[in-house]
């Protein structure tokens, strides 16, 4: 296991990578002219998963990873509804936030947020990634609608005030992380407390072979299937499917900064350390994102 030092830089690594991608989240591009003689296309109905999908709030940066994310086909696979209640544990930037948000809105759902700790102690790099995201949602209630703010972390009480009432959790790549920081089991066990019956556990992760060893403390970013639903299953959950989705067979998985090495993040240098501009990401960016498994689990009823 990696020492508590060691943790706190990794987590603030974590937020920092977070607030990168707020910043990205919230740039809106221009519009651009339109051609009287064209006539507009009409997009997708207002209210379906298509249009939360292609909403123009969402940044260019942002869609541009919908070819490694497949954010509309990872939800159809959990069985998101609009009506739902929903629990994203530790949403960063906001990536996945800016569409379940309007979704759930329009549907007469809710969204639950379930950030980084905060109060005495608290790192500031997280505190600023929460800070971020909750203006930035402020600033549109009409489109947003009223997200819940919730946290998950050391020392974090349930994720929700009323538990078992939850539709859907999701763990969106940040299983390497609660394992680094001592977290992995306590995850799960909130997320089994926050659904109700029959609710839904959706995760997608950085994936590792089944023939390499895994890191208790994942520090390479990557984790084997079998270990990822073990926790799943010791907290009382049932696997219930598998996607490949998100799956990129090109992910070579031996990278010199683990799965950070590869895009969004690029990572140079290793943590802690300044980036270093002579490294060749031509490799790493040709491969593309990482290889990711999606895993659908389900509370007993």
């Amino acid at each position: 296991m990696i020492n508590l030092a060691s943790r706190r830089l990794f987590l603030t690594g974590v937020a920092a990578t977070g607030l990168m991608g707020l910043s990205a989240c919230g740039r809106k591009k221009e519009a651009e002219p339109v051609d009287a003689a064209e006539p507009v296309k009409a997009g997708p109905p207002e209210g379906t998963l298509e249009w939360a999908v292609a909403g123009p709030w969402r940044s260019a940066e942002d869609k541009a990873r919908d070819q490694w994310r497949h954010p509309m086909e990872t939800l159809r696979f959990f069985g998101l509804q609009p009506s739902m209640k929903v629990v994203e544990f530790w949403p960063g930037g906001g990536w996945y936030t800016d569409i379940l948000a309007p979704y759930l809105n329009k549907g007469h759902g809710q969204l639950v947020v379930a950030g980084f700790v905060e109060g005495e102690g608290a790192d500031p790099a997280q505190v600023a990634v929460n800070n971020a995201l909750k203006a930035r949602l402020d600033s549109d209630k009409k489109l947003y609608g009223k997200v819940e703010f919730s946290a998950f972390g050391l020392g974090s009480g349930p994720v929700l005030e009323l538990p078992g009432t939850a539709d859907m959790v999701l763990f969106m790549r940040y299983v390497h992380v609660w394992m680094a920081a001592g977290l992995a089991e306590k995850a799960f066990a909130d997320a089994f407390a926050a659904l109700r019956p029959g609710g839904i556990l959706g995760i997608e992760q950085h994936r590792l072979g089944p023939d390499e060893d895994q890191d208790p403390a994942a520090a390479n970013g990557y984790v084997q299937e079998a270990f990822l639903r073990q926790l799943a299953e010791e907290a009382g959950f049932q696997f219930v499917e598998s996607s490949e989705i998100n799956a990129n067979p090109a992910d070579t998985k031996d990278h010199p900064f683990g799965v950070e090495t590869l895009p969004p993040t690029r990572r140079s240098s290793a943590l802690g350390e300044p980036p270093n501009f002579e490294f060749d990401h031509s490799k790493y960016d040709a491969i593309g994102e990482s290889d990711r498994m999606t895993l659908k689990f389900r509370k007993p009823e």
